[in-house]
């Protein structure tokens, strides 16, 4: 099976009940993107879900994945729909083949959830950020310390659109 398009991914979207959103802003070299999935709601502005925050260079790894969120009830599937989003955008609108991303260490447990979590996507250790000056730059980056991680675009894809055959519906709330 081939890799879905950005628009088959939005249609998905559609289809499950939900808004797929990018902003993506380009200012000199560096473009940022933000990849949002609401809820509409009649009469209300839509409720927001999850988003996923980051920016890229014109380079093959200069894909830097900062927040992810999900949020608030019912949204099985939410994260999936904005990982392949993102895996999408990176590969049609950017030379980026592979990303990379922080798995801070705000305290033991989460940390090994968000490692593992990040490892079902495809990525990889590449090295730990800490107190070192050398650290600095990628501290100041992510905003922390953790595991530097790094990810494929077309394994990412991959990962994720196999996780979007959930359906986004209500009688599927996170408990």
């Amino acid at each position: 099976m081939s890799q879905p398009s950005l628009a088959e991914i939005e249609q998905l979207a559609a289809a499950q009940g939900v808004l797929l959103r990018l902003q993506v802003r380009r200012w000199l070299a560096i473009t940022s993107l933000r990849v949002v999935v609401a809820r509409p709601r009649p009469d209300q502005p839509p409720l927001l879900l999850g988003e996923l925050k980051g920016w890229a260079l014109p380079l093959p790894e200069a894909l830097q994945l900062d927040t992810m969120r999900v949020q608030g009830p019912q949204t099985q599937g939410v994260g999936a729909l904005i990982w392949a989003a993102t895996f999408a955008w990176a590969l049609e609108s950017t030379p980026c083949r592979s990303a990379r991303l922080l798995a801070i260490r705000d305290n033991e447990l989460q940390h090994r959830r968000l490692v593992r979590y990040f490892k079902r996507l495809g990525f990889e250790p590449i090295r730990e950020v800490g107190a070192a000056a050398a650290d600095l730059p990628l501290r100041l980056v992510w905003g922390g310390a953790g595991l530097l991680m790094r990810g494929d675009c077309n394994e990412g894809l991959a990962r994720s659109w196999r996780r979007c055959g959930c359906r986004l519906d209500d009688s599927q709330a996170v408990q």
